[in-house]
């Protein structure tokens, strides 16, 4: 092999090796800020990322909110109409938000009951819901209404 070749290689080489490790940094930064979105559902099988935060969605479910009188603390439940969930949160809730409205929080699960928000949102129009919280409560309809089908149907 010529000392030009040699320089060639060594040069392809090292082109090689920094796009591989450039790549490499890409995807671990990837890798630790996805956020996931799971519903009350998904939570209730299990199926949430353990000890990191991710986003929960759904209707605040009517008559939870209760607010602690000497703090900002505040505790209501989110629900997909198949699966509850208790969220805990410390701060000024949003404007908008209210029981019986689309909310999204995040957070991460203390125990298996208990989410502890770091961030709440609230749907802010009369029309709007986040795509995900709506697409977990329409898979949460589904469910009660096939479950109730297959109670109607024992009768």
């Amino acid at each position: 092999m010529t000392p030009t070749r040699k320089k060639r290689l060594l040069l392809i080489l090292l082109v090689f090796v920094g796009v591989a490790i450039a790549t490499g940094i890409f995807l671990l930064a990837f890798k630790e800020n996805i956020m996931f979105f799971k519903s009350p559902t998904e939570i209730a099988a299990g199926d949430f990322p353990q000890q990191r935060s991710f986003r929960i969605g759904g209707m605040v479910k009517d008559g939870s909110l209760t607010r602690a009188e000497d703090s900002l603390k505040s505790t209501f439940v989110v629900t997909d109409h198949q699966h509850d969930v208790t969220v805990e949160y410390e701060g000024i809730l949003p404007d908008l938000f209210r029981e019986g409205q689309g909310v999204v929080a995040i957070g991460i699960m203390k125990t298996g009951e208990l989410f502890v928000a770091e961030e709440v949102l609230a749907k802010h129009d009369e029309n709007y819901m986040p795509p995900e919280a709506a697409a977990a409560l329409e898979a949460g309809k589904k469910a009660a209404a096939k479950s109730e089908d297959k109670e109607g149907a024992s009768y």
